[in-house]
């Protein structure tokens, strides 16, 4: 702050009081101002948060609710689950089929014999362990078919077991090496006859080596032995083949190479071959899952429209006002919380903007569709609001499913609206999209842009809100910069004051001097 300032050691006024007492009525025009911008802040935190309310209850339920494709909901009964499940999907048609599992997938599997060396004595071998090892001092070849694709694997008394593993993975196998057991196990990534896998000899050394590793069958050593005219002595390995799944559906044969197959809507896996006949699969249209969707949207419309008139019809916070922090210092924490609590709570009671949206939204719920030439209501379906009397205060205006059990007003009474899903689908989706599509145009229409007071998409003005926050704050810096320059103003004159006196009683103590002083 500019200006020297004294303490009114001359004049014996206490200047800091005086200034004090003279701020104090301006300070208090510029607190409230910074409380009416606190104000706005509360109020814009509450619209953000009603506004993010308001947007997912038109994307989540009325955005996909408005499509009919939203309710094409079916299930499919199995007669034996144990023999397959089932996923329904939108294609799917309602009716009873015929299913017969064949055969299940099977993934080829190889489990190698014990390694040995090509003498046929066991050992001690890891992955470290080279061919030379195993007694093969001359270079050889074997190839490795994945799914008909080849890959030769050439081999020299320096290669290691670690090498061929390597190999097998990199021609799209999983590979691993037992060192406890000294075996080998081998399979194919994926199940299917197309994914199956063979490892076969190119030469003498390269059969000798496949026999040291365990990984011939009896019967392709038999095979070696008379083509390449050679003994082979070590273990024998077993072989589980790669199968496709085969099923029969109404009597038509499918193969998939998974247990996996995708039919007419139906997403059917096989768990096991049928052993008597067949078993049923019965698909209609899901009742559970459009009655679900439709409980889930009036809840969270519900929600929505409970927190609406809750702020709109709050108690008057009238003496309320945003809490300094010098005011925050003599309360407790508590205390605070319901000061501020109270503030937020109320801070859009009877606010103009919050009654149209609310109106508009209850508007379109209870103006009803027409369908066939008939205006049906969701009073129709056995949806209604509680009596004026009868409904808590905030709740007069949501919804009850008759029949819901989740319901205390109305469990007791006819589920009208399931009934009506079973017994006329139809009516429900042509009702409930006209519904929703009514519901989309007016909150578009609510929410669209308008220059200056509000961004695409959102229900309130945000952007005049946002313009009288920083209005706020230029106000504030003015006032605050002409109330530093008022308290300098009064230092300067007080100043001014103390040194006129400090020269006067220099005066008054010279004349003492020459007229009575020694």
């Amino acid at each position: 702050m500019a200006g020297t300032r004294l303490s009114g050691m001359i004049s014996g006024m206490d200047t800091e009081s005086l200034i004090s007492q003279l701020m104090e009525a301006r300070k208090t025009k510029v607190t409230k101002v910074k409380k009416q911008q606190m104000k706005q802040n509360v109020k814009q935190d509450v619209w953000k948060d009603l506004n993010t309310k308001l947007k997912n209850l038109q994307s989540k339920y009325i955005s996909t609710m408005r499509f009919e494709n939203a309710y094409a909901k079916k299930t499919t009964k199995i007669s034996d689950s144990s023999v397959a499940s089932v996923i329904t999907g939108e294609g799917a048609v309602n009716g009873v089929q015929e299913l017969e599992v064949k055969e299940m997938a099977k993934t080829a599997y190889l489990t190698g014999g014990e390694v040995t060396n090509v003498s046929g004595v066991k050992g001690s071998f890891n992955a470290l362990t080279s061919f030379e090892d195993l007694g093969l001092t001359e270079g050889g070849s074997f190839k490795i078919n994945v799914g008909g694709t080849e890959t030769d694997f050439e081999f020299t008394k320096d290669t290691t077991v670690s090498d061929f593993l390597n190999k097998l993975k990199s021609s799209g196998l999983n590979a691993s090496f037992d060192e406890k057991n000294q075996r080998f196990f081998i399979s194919a990534k994926n199940s299917g006859e197309a994914n199956d896998f063979s490892i076969t000899s190119n030469d003498s050394n390269g059969t000798k080596a496949l026999s040291a590793l365990g990984l011939m069958s009896a019967q392709e050593k038999s095979a070696a032995e008379t083509e390449y005219g050679i003994t082979l002595k070590g273990n024998t390995s077993n072989k589980v083949d790669g199968k496709d799944a085969v099923i029969k559906l109404n009597g038509a044969e499918f193969t998939s190479s998974s247990n996996t197959f995708e039919i007419n809507g139906l997403t059917i896996t096989a768990n096991a071959v049928t052993k008597d006949g067949s078993v049923t699969l019965s698909t209609q249209t899901d009742t559970d899952g459009i009655y679900d969707m439709v409980k889930n949207f009036l809840k969270e419309y519900n929600n929505v429209i409970k927190e609406m008139d809750k702020l709109y019809n709050a108690e008057s916070a009238k003496g309320y006002e945003p809490l300094t922090a010098e005011e925050k210092e003599a309360m407790t924490e508590t205390e605070i919380k319901e000061w501020e609590t109270k503030i937020k709570d109320s801070i859009l009671r009877n606010d103009s903007n919050l009654s149209s949206i609310s109106t508009g939204i209850r508007g379109a719920m209870s103006d009803g569709v027409t369908i066939g030439g008939k205006k049906m209501y969701l009073s129709d379906f056995g949806i209604n609001t509680l009596g004026y009397f009868e409904a808590p205060d905030n709740e007069k205006n949501i919804y009850h499913i008759d029949g819901d059990p989740d319901d205390g007003n109305t469990s007791g009474n006819a589920d009208k609206l399931k009934s009506m899903i079973a017994s006329d689908p139809d009516t429900v989706i042509k009702f409930f999209t006209g519904l929703s599509q009514n519901l989309y145009d007016k909150m578009s229409d609510l929410s669209k842009s308008v220059d200056g007071y509000r961004s695409f998409g959102n229900f309130y003005d945000d952007k005049r809100m946002k313009t009288d926050y920083d209005s706020y704050t230029s106000k504030i810096a003015d006032m605050e910069k002409k109330l530093n320059d008022y308290e300098d103003k009064w230092y300067k004159k007080f100043a001014k004051m103390e040194s006129a006196m400090a020269k006067l009683q220099s005066k008054t103590n010279a004349l003492g001097g020459l007229f009575g002083g020694n």
